[in-house]
């Protein structure tokens, strides 16, 4: 990942980035240095400053990254089918989208889906102001008669519910703790600010850090830096606390805890995403780019343990995608094309070509009060590897 080829931002972007180092730089000053998970929450939420609350325009070809649905109509197709065999079992059901980017994914779940298998309402948690306003603007646009029953959420529904939570590419972007294990013990890995800007400084791990990081360490003895979410079961909780009965579905990059913390990724997992270009950077023009870390799978299912939710799943995107009829739905597309199926099989590629999104991206369902096998995890259900 080079950081010798990435662009300049323009420069009324540069004085947004200037402000939110300086309010960083002043709580710094305040206690001399601030855990990562800090830095990373400011860089991406901090009101008015941050990637994820300025305005900035983050998804698609002209954004910083593109998601599965930004690609096509695919992936919601593919999800559309599993919503289907749920709808089935639960009838009347609501679905909760946690961060819906554009919009995409909830306008063609909504085209997609049989009226006879539509939820009640499509509830969107969506912390942005400014991305809810681009997903208001393209329901009006595409689905205008579903505008009375979208509904947008600033915190988690409060009143019981039944239904589907769909996250895709979500806890990638919750800020998490770094570590290093050496031979100073476990340190907490925290940012300071020195004349060349933004640094990285270390500390011995709180009991907290200390105790979760606890079996984590390679077989090699050699320095090792990476991350953990501590506070990913108490997130969980949270979102699902109000949802009585039905299964949460979690889409993103990473690995099962045996695969997560092995010698080769002794730098960690954190990725920064800024105009199509991934670095490992993560002081590059602090709030004009995304941060991220890959999900431990193992600990996702173990919080879902810990909320009173039942795992009910683990695969690969790719046989996912296949157990929920990948292939007549892109068999249908090409038949439908004007371009002999060129875009929506190279659209079938990204999705599920090992090298592209297909094993790198994980696919989890957690269920409450539902006990019934889902096709997505059909062909191939890789929960003995967590």
């Amino acid at each position: 990942m080079s950081r010798s080829i990435l662009p300049e931002p323009p420069e009324e972007l540069k004085q947004l980035s200037h402000a939110l180092c300086e309010k960083i730089r002043l709580e710094i000053k305040a206690q001399g240095f601030i855990p990562f998970s800090r830095y990373m929450e400011m860089a991406l939420y901090e009101p008015g400053l941050g990637y994820y609350s300025a305005g900035l325009h983050k998804l698609g070809p002209t954004g910083d990254f593109v998601t599965a649905p930004e690609l096509g109509s695919l992936f919601a197709g593919c999800l559309a089918r599993q919503l289907e065999e749920i709808a089935a079992v639960l009838g009347a059901y609501d679905v909760l989208e946690i961060g819906a980017g554009t919009g995409r994914m909830a306008v063609d779940l909504l085209r997609l889906l049989p009226p006879a298998d539509q939820p009640r309402r499509y509830l969107i948690l969506e912390p942005s102001a400014d991305l809810r306003n681009v997903q208001q603007h393209l329901i009006a646009e595409r689905v205008p008669h579903w505008q009375d029953r979208v509904k947008w959420l600033t915190q988690p529904p409060q009143e019981p519910w039944q239904g589907v939570l769909l996250a895709n590419e979500v806890l990638d972007a919750l800020a998490v703790e770094r570590f290093r294990l050496g031979v100073n013990g476990v340190e907490q890995v925290c940012v300071g600010h020195g004349e060349k800007g933004f640094t990285w400084r270390y500390r011995p791990a709180n009991s907290e850090l200390e105790l979760a990081v606890q079996g984590l360490r390679p077989a090699e003895d050699s320095p090792f830096v990476s991350e953990i979410n501590v506070h990913l079961a108490g997130w969980l909780r949270t979102v699902t606390a109000a949802q009585k009965t039905g299964v949460a579905l979690f889409i993103d990059y990473g690995y099962p805890r045996s695969e997560f913390y092995r010698p080769d990724r002794r730098e960690g997992t954190l990725i920064c995403h800024y105009r199509h270009h991934a670095h490992d950077n993560v002081f590059f023009w602090p709030g004009l780019q995304d941060i991220t870390a890959f999900v431990d799978f193992t600990a996702l299912a173990e919080a879902g343990s810990a909320c009173g939710l039942e795992l009910a799943g683990y695969t690969s995107q790719t046989m996912f995608l296949l157990g929920c009829e990948l292939d007549r739905i892109l068999s249908r597309q090409i038949t439908a094309s004007d371009d002999q199926g060129l875009k929506v099989n190279a659209e079938a590629r990204q999705l599920t070509m090992p090298g592209n999104m297909g094993e790198r991206f994980q696919v989890m369902a957690l269920t409450r009060g539902m006990d019934i096998p889902l096709r997505g995890f059909s062909l191939r259900d890789l929960r003995h590897r967590l």
